[in-house]
């Protein structure tokens, strides 16, 4: 099962206001192990980024000034993205502008692309409900450093949403799933050849004695039967 981890970082909030699509990073999971085949480009959105969003991601309109348009990065985007799964969070904005941008190139919506959606932070909220959500605090609910995120990057966080996806996903896997049943070299299972016989060794009377001496002890502390001696139920 190929998927693919996306971020996007943009020059405001709306693309309906003429906001942009500035940077684009994705991570790509294979059958839930990371390949090293990411997707990340940096692209020139012909306008300023508002106050806002520059605070949070620090992308210069200088910065961006040299780097590739949408259109000029959008067929290899297609093709990265063709067939896989996407996970994103809080996927209906960057689906949003990823839908916008394909539409002012008059092609196929990015939805039409890829092999469906998986939104983490519904998955989330489902799991955590009325806690905070967000990547940061999700890095911090599952143990996963992110102590080197001073500004939101789209590589960065795509590489962060990865592992916060696979740790809140590690429980729908079959507990078995990784175990291979050996065969010898007659093609034999393992399962089939007899176990060695369990031999049991008892305590001597001395031992025996010196036990339910302890346990005297233990019911004389707790005024009462100590559990080891309470049958099970």
């Amino acid at each position: 099962m190929r998927q693919i981890v996306l971020d996007t970082e943009t020059t405001g909030i709306n693309p309906k206001q003429g906001n942009r699509i500035i940077e684009i990073g994705c991570v790509e999971l294979y059958n839930r192990k990371l390949t090293g085949n990411n997707f990340h480009r940096y692209i020139n959105p012909e306008r300023d980024s508002e106050e806002g969003a520059l605070a949070v991601h620090g992308l210069t309109t200088e910065f961006l000034r040299d780097k590739p348009r949408f259109h000029e990065i959008v067929e290899e985007l297609r093709e990265y993205i063709k067939d896989a799964e996407v996970i994103i969070h809080n996927a209906p904005f960057d689906l949003g502008f990823l839908n916008h941008e394909f539409g002012m190139l008059k092609l196929p919506t990015f939805d039409s692309h890829i092999n469906g959606v998986i939104d983490t932070l519904v998955q989330a909220k489902e799991m955590r409900p009325g806690k905070r959500n967000s990547l940061d605090a999700l890095c911090e609910h599952f143990g996963i450093s992110n102590a080197h995120r001073k500004l939101h990057g789209a590589l960065l966080d795509a590489e962060l949403l990865a592992d916060v996806y696979l740790a809140m996903t590690r429980g729908q896997n079959s507990l078995g799933m990784d175990i291979v049943i050996e065969q010898s070299s007659g093609g034999i299972d393992i399962g089939e050849i007899a176990l060695a016989e369990v031999t049991v060794l008892r305590a001597s009377e001395a031992e025996a004695a010196a036990h339910a001496e302890f346990l005297d002890g233990l019911d004389k502390a707790v005024k009462g039967t100590c559990v080891w001696r309470t049958p099970s139920l």
